[in-house]
């Protein structure tokens, strides 16, 4: 859809994106999202017979592909991109509370639109299919909600890590978060409980947010992150070589040990290196997206990057139950034609996700009554407006490990529903400058 727009629309795009604008984010941002999407498109194996659903995993059922996780994982250039992204909007005369409320207002805008419409689907799924239903689809429709609710904590850290200043700093900065990361996971292996572990949702996904924001205040060189990315690769390889760890970066529904919920130190190894190998290529990049076609592409993508990331697992579902309906299943792995029906899978995935994004991507520009009025509280009302935020954010992650299709679950969406209703209330509305009185 996009590709075919006209050239005249593409430079009209490139001639009103502002000259000082980071186009390599955004490159890195869409880049990211794309990987994502289709890496959820081949790891799904699913089908139904009379037992029911059946729902796999391609990593799971192929684990010698596991290292190629170390190319797919690539979360880690999202977090980057709010890192820099927030770097670049804030100013040491902004309020916290107030300045992190206005970018969850953009970023929570389509999530209202998401649960609201999914809800209605449990409620739906509940009434005909029973409580077992509602509580699975419940569980696989919020389950990549964990991203943004760690994104919003991570992000409340970004005007402190603003001050760093030099280079120095922000190795210091890696390198302690990784340190206390291992140690995390020293607490963990000896407990033997993972969520001995949680603090590291934190602690390891704020590592490429300290270099996106290091990246913004153009503290690193890429000749040092070059070195930097080579030297955490290889740290990486020799502990998952000889350490405890097992190779996967993402979910396989059978590993022993998640490097991913809660993260561990590999991941923050992996985070670090893709990390700076994005700086090292930036300018690279940066040069490429001044295509007025490639701008075009990646400014309209990033325009509606959280309905992409929002609903592409539903595009996925409807591809894949399309052509079940028509006896293509990408099941059995040994099967006959096993590749060219999950190929064909990425085929219809793709068109679906176009015309979602052509009917849902408005929805995150169209402002809310009331959520999306200006705000600018300052003292003790920022304050409490952006601790509401990041409350707003663990309810999420909550509501993202429990699922929503039960009570519990819908506890969890009213306090991520309350918290950010009363962070709109404590953010305030716009104070207007008092008239003169004329005689």
């Amino acid at each position: 859809m996009m590709l075919t727009k006209p050239v005249s629309g593409a430079g009209k795009v490139a001639a009103e994106t502002p000259p000082d604008r980071d186009r390599a984010v955004d490159v890195a941002r869409l880049a990211a999202l794309v990987v994502v999407m289709f890496g959820h498109c081949a790891l799904l194996l699913a089908t139904i017979d009379t037992a029911g659903l059946r729902i796999g995993n391609l990593l799971g059922e192929m684990p010698a592909i596991a290292p190629i996780t170390w190319i797919v994982q690539v979360m880690p250039l999202f977090f980057l991109a709010g890192g820099a992204a927030g770097a670049y909007g804030w100013h040491q005369s902004s309020s916290w509370g107030t300045w992190l409320f206005k970018r969850a207002q953009r970023l929570c805008r389509p999530v209202f639109w998401y649960l609201a419409a999914w809800s209605i689907g449990i409620a739906v799924t509940y009434q005909l299919l029973g409580a077992d239903s509602a509580a699975s689809i419940g569980r696989e429709c919020v389950a990549l909600l964990w991203f943004l609710g760690v994104y919003l904590v991570v992000l409340a850290f970004v005007p402190a890590l603003t001050r760093m200043s030099t280079g120095r700093a922000v190795a210091v900065a890696v390198v302690a978060l990784i340190a206390i990361s291992a140690g995390f996971d020293a607490i963990r292996f000896a407990v033997g409980a993972p969520m001995a572990g949680v603090a590291n949702f934190v602690i390891v996904w704020l590592i490429p947010m300290v270099i996106g924001v290091a990246y913004a205040r153009h503290l690193i060189g890429p000749r040092a992150a070059l070195v930097a990315a080579a030297s955490a690769f290889v740290v990486q390889l020799v502990l998952a070589a000889v350490g405890p760890y097992e190779v996967s970066l993402v979910v396989t529904g059978t590993e022993r040990i998640s490097n991913v919920s809660p993260p561990t130190l590999l991941l923050a190894l992996h985070c670090t290196w893709m990390s700076f190998l994005f700086v090292a290529a930036a300018g690279a990049i940066r040069r490429w997206a001044q295509r007025p076609r490639v701008w075009y592409v990646v400014a309209m993508g990033n325009g509606g990057a959280m309905t992409l990331y929002l609903w592409h697992i539903p595009a996925i579902a409807v591809a894949t139950f399309t052509l079940h309906a028509i006896g293509l299943d990408a099941y059995q792995v040994d099967a006959p034609y096993f590749w060219a029906i999950l190929a064909l899978r990425a085929v219809v995935f793709a068109v679906v996700m176009a015309a979602m994004f052509w009917m849902l991507s408005p929805l995150e520009h169209r402002r809310l009554p009331w959520w999306d009025a200006p705000v600018a509280a300052t003292g003790v009302r920022s304050t409490a407006a952006g601790l509401l935020i990041v409350l707003a954010g663990v309810a999420l992650v909550l509501l993202a490990k429990n699922g929503l299709g039960d009570l519990h679950g819908l506890m969890t969406l009213g306090c991520f529903i309350a918290a950010t209703a009363a962070a709109r209330i404590c953010a305030g509305p716009k104070q207007q400058s008092p008239q003169p009185v004329t005689a």
